[in-house]
């Protein structure tokens, strides 16, 4: 009696896992691996009602038996070859698919440059000059007799004009650092790092290899917004009083080794929630590169950025057709 419960659940089983094979065929590429599983089921399923109606007494020839399990042999197996070739068609969808979100951030990332650069340009070629005549205007009238309420007027009206001015420059320089574009990335970071060490009390070292080497426009302006980015966050969230930072390139391995002494935090918890973190790591992985943070409370951070500046500079320039960074770049320099 258990024999034939037994017998009855495997051919349930055997008709389900066909009805779920069956929608494979359409969900699915290699079709043929489902319908040689389909058949295969379908004769389990038939030799195990054979092997009922033998447990009720009728003799069942067992050649039969024998050509039912060679045939059930040949579909799994042959299902089994075939099988390990969709999971290398999986295998090439997902690469594809990565390549393709990596091309797509790419393309985001140089729109997002030239879309600063475009403000730096009208701020400081627009709104720049109206400025400049404004100052002008107001120099000319140090010349002429006025009061003690007419001067102090003018020194504060001047005062504001110049600190527009200086703040003017200041937001172009951020939105399009001129420096970058026109010596490297060191020089850029340099510069960024005395900017910001004159108006934080916090003491920014900064140490690197390179000499004036230049390479793909994209590295360069992403690892200057991943510096900028880590600067600062240590300078308003960590309250550290020291920032250490070094860029050294060896063959073709761009590195960056970043560390500050502040409160420290939890990385995987700041990555989900926000301070540019999951934004750093979207830029390093556009460059197919590496990104390594390390923090506890009250130890500090230190970060690790590698990119290969070759494969980075073969992987950027492959939707150019998308983004238009030559001409955009071209442009710049002028």
């Amino acid at each position: 009696m258990t024999i034939r419960i037994l017998l009855y659940l495997a051919i349930i089983i055997q008709f389900i896992a066909m009805y779920y094979a069956v929608r494979l065929v359409r969900a699915t590429k290699y079709n043929s691996i489902w319908i040689l599983f389909i058949i295969g089921f379908v004769v389990l399923a038939v030799e195990r009602v054979l092997q009922l109606w033998m447990s009720y007494g009728h003799p069942i020839p067992m050649a039969g038996m024998v050509w039912f399990d060679i045939a059930v042999s040949v579909c799994v197996s042959v299902g089994i070859v075939l099988l390990d070739r969709l999971f290398d068609y999986i295998d090439r969808l997902n690469r594809h698919r990565q390549m393709t979100d990596k091309r797509i951030l790419t393309a985001v990332l140089r729109t997002e440059e030239k879309t600063r650069a475009n403000f730096s340009k009208e701020l400081h070629d627009g709104l720049g000059p109206l400025l400049s005549s404004a100052k002008i205007s107001l120099s000319a009238l140090s010349r002429t007799e006025m009061d003690g309420e007419r001067k102090e007027i003018y020194d504060n009206t001047l005062y504001v004009v110049e600190e527009a001015l200086r703040s003017l420059r200041e937001i172009s320089n951020n939105l399009s650092p001129h420096v970058l574009s026109d010596f490297g990335l060191a020089r850029g970071i340099q510069t960024f790092i005395d900017r910001s060490s004159s108006l934080h009390n916090v003491k920014i070292s900064f140490a690197t290899n390179l000499r004036g080497e230049r390479y793909n426009t994209d590295i360069e302006v992403i690892m200057y917004r991943v510096v900028c980015e880590l600067v600062t966050n240590s300078l308003k969230h960590s309250g550290c009083s020291n920032i250490r930072l070094s860029l050294s390139v060896a063959g073709d391995i761009l590195e960056l080794q970043y560390s500050d002494n502040g409160r420290g935090f939890n990385p995987q918890a700041m990555m989900d929630c926000g301070m540019g973190l999951s934004n750093i790591n979207s830029r390093i992985n556009s460059l197919n590169g590496q990104f390594d943070i390390r923090s506890s409370k009250g130890k500090g951070m230190t970060a690790s950025v590698k990119v290969n500046v070759r494969g980075a500079a073969r992987l950027v320039s492959a939707p150019a057709a998308i983004a238009e960074p030559r001409p955009e770049r071209k442009k710049h320099k002028k």
